[in-house]
């Protein structure tokens, strides 16, 4: 018998891509643009020979036909050097070999440190915060405190899963709360896809339009080279339309279900099914008690991402201070947690450590760019790329990034992997055909969300398995909201690259 292949690992695949990267440097033409950079006072235009000084005004972008306002560099929305229309440029070939591709993630390492080292302390920071159990407590509360109003109590917890999910990227999360919710809501008279509506769904959605996910939005925008709080607005406009629509969409088929079970979807495709989990009929449960020191964590915990958004708007923060702020926030919830010191510092550790991999990715990702930046090649995909979407309008060409995404996220559910290895080219092509750096930002998580909402390499199968539901069951109830979400996404960017 044979085994079964299986899809290589995400570090696997982007040391083949840094391979296949190498060898490009071997057959392509080499070639640059002039660079175009802003300080406090001036522009700097750099080529293979000179350096010139250019005022930091519109007329300057003007004058070199960009399309781009002198804002966006005042306000550091676009962060990194960025390629000048029309100044491409042959160049003598430098192939990469043997040691370049050894070097190459090291490299890129070197060069995302600082993105790197705040996902390390962002998964240290959840460690500890979870360790205190807050996050439970306050949903089984809030679960048991509304027994009876299930309807409004949807609302509120699809509202919490997206939030979360907006906000600092929930996913694996999530499945401890199964346990909670299957039960309560089964005895309340719904099926087990209202609470994997509520859980998987919420979670699923909130990455969509998220407005300040480290592993997202973050990493993606600064891996464009842009302001990740540039589309903040839209996104987070984006998000409350789409948290409203999902809690419309599961209350109307909840509704349903609670007038007639047989017109569940669960009963109709899988039969009878027997939960995992125990139920409580009578109702007989004991309200958890919401103490003091657990209102202060949550608050702490939810002050800690407000911060974040008000201290990179208000006062210029990035990567050294918003990871200063998640080190300061594990260190109080300990403290207020009353964590043991050792406890503290192994969750911390360990929070670190589950998200390595995440880290590793960025790195080996960024070492794809460092191989084609040092082979003098990656100016020429530009090059040639743009020539090739020139004449098409941005309104087609930012639809077909999100339908590339939606088939490519069918096999990478990975954010930050497919953030950091399609970013530095999409986003350094959209400069030159003028489309706005954070719809480009936006299909990438547009399109890879969507799909997580069904993706075999996703948390999809996991989440099914947790409420004991087939995927033809949980295909026949979200596809409808599917397609009304993803014309909705489609439609915020046709007007995003207009604004």
């Amino acid at each position: 018998m044979s085994k079964k292949r299986s899809i290589p690992s995400p570090i696997t695949i982007l040391m083949a891509v840094i391979i296949l990267s190498a060898v490009s440097t071997w057959l392509l033409p080499a070639g640059q643009y002039a660079k175009l950079e802003a300080n406090e006072k001036s522009f700097v235009i750099t080529t293979e020979a000179t350096t010139t000084i250019f005022p930091l005004t519109q007329k300057t972008l003007d004058s070199l036909g960009m399309l781009i306002k002198v804002q966006k560099f005042i306000d550091g929305d676009i962060r990194k050097p960025i390629s000048v229309p029309g100044t491409y440029s042959k160049q003598k070939r430098n192939p990469q070999g043997f040691i370049s591709i050894l070097q190459a993630p090291v490299k890129g390492i070197y060069d995302s440190i600082d993105v790197i080292l705040f996902v390390l302390i962002i998964g240290g920071f959840m460690f500890v915060f979870n360790e205190t159990g807050a996050m439970t407590k306050g949903i089984s509360w809030l679960s048991y405190t509304m027994k009876g109003r299930e309807p409004l109590l949807i609302a509120i917890l699809t509202t919490i899963f997206s939030f979360f999910a907006a906000s600092y990227g929930m996913a694996e999360e999530a499945l401890v709360f199964y346990p909670i919710l299957v039960p309560l809501f089964l005895a309340a008279g719904y099926d087990l896809l209202v609470p994997l509506a509520i859980i998987f769904g919420g979670t699923s959605l909130g990455g969509i339009p998220a407005f300040s996910n480290p592993f997202s939005t973050i990493i993606a925008s600064n891996a464009a080279g842009i302001n990740w709080m540039d589309g903040l607005t839209e996104r987070s406009l984006l998000w409350v339309v789409l948290t409203a629509l999902t809690i419309w969409y599961i209350l109307r088929y909840a509704a349903k279900i609670k007038k007639d079970p047989t017109a569940s979807l669960v009963y109709k495709i899988d039969g009878v099914v027997k939960p995992l989990y125990d139920i409580n009929i009578n109702g007989n449960i004991t309200v958890p008690k919401l103490e003091g020191r657990t209102k202060l964590l949550l608050f702490i915990y939810l002050a800690t991402f407000l911060s974040m958004i008000a201290g990179v708007v208000f006062f210029k923060w990035w990567m050294l201070e918003m990871s200063t702020l998640f080190l300061g926030s594990s260190i109080l919830i300990g403290v207020i947690g009353g964590i043991n010191e050792k406890i503290l510092v192994k969750e911390f550790v360990k929070g670190a450590e589950s998200l390595l991999s995440v880290a590793f990715l960025i790195g080996f990702a960024r070492g794809v760019t460092v191989v084609l930046n040092e082979g003098h090649v990656s100016d020429s995909i530009l090059f040639y790329t743009a020539n090739l979407v020139q004449g098409m309008s941005p309104a087609i060409f930012i639809l077909a990034l999100l339908l590339f995404y939606l088939i490519f996220s069918l096999f990478i559910q990975s954010t930050s992997g497919m953030a950091v290895l399609t970013m530095p080219i999409i986003g350094a092509l959209v400069i030159i055909i003028n489309i706005p750096g954070r719809e480009i930002v936006n299909s990438y998580m547009y399109g890879i969300c969507i799909m997580s909402f069904i993706a075999p390499t996703g948390l999809v199968l996991p989440s099914l398995a947790m409420v004991n539901v087939s995927m033809k069951t949980w295909l026949k109830f979200i596809t409808p909201l599917l397609i009304i979400i993803t014309i909705l996404c489609m439609l915020a960017l046709v007007i995003g690259i207009n604004k």
